[in-house]
């Protein structure tokens, strides 16, 4: 049996939305083919073990059920490699609005 996982505790979700037959008329055939599923992390409400249907809180505040999958779930996504001519623009930004706030 899995061990409990303490109410409070970073979780993720996962929860099928809808089944393959229950998709929209109009989604492409390959999409309407598998089903809609949601993975949502947030802060379990009461203890629970993984596998188990249990209810999280968002950090938005919303309440959602869902099959417990990962304990402490890391953010796994990036945004890439820095792009040079994008670096300077914040420091760029800030002197300009120093320079308007100087003029008046």
């Amino acid at each position: 049996m899995a061990e409990a996982v303490a109410a409070g505790t970073w979780v993720e979700i996962h929860r099928v939305v809808l089944e393959a037959g229950q998709r929209a008329p109009q989604v492409p055939d390959d999409t309407a083919q598998v089903p809609l599923e949601m993975r949502v992390k947030g802060f379990l409400v009461a203890p629970g073990a993984p596998g188990d249907t249990v209810e999280i809180r968002t950090p938005a505040a919303r309440r959602l059920r869902g099959t417990l999958v990962a304990v402490n779930p890391a953010y796994a996504h990036g945004f890439g490699a820095p792009i040079a001519e994008l670096q300077a623009i914040g420091g760029e930004v800030r002197a300009r609005i120093a320079a308007r706030k100087a003029e008046r």
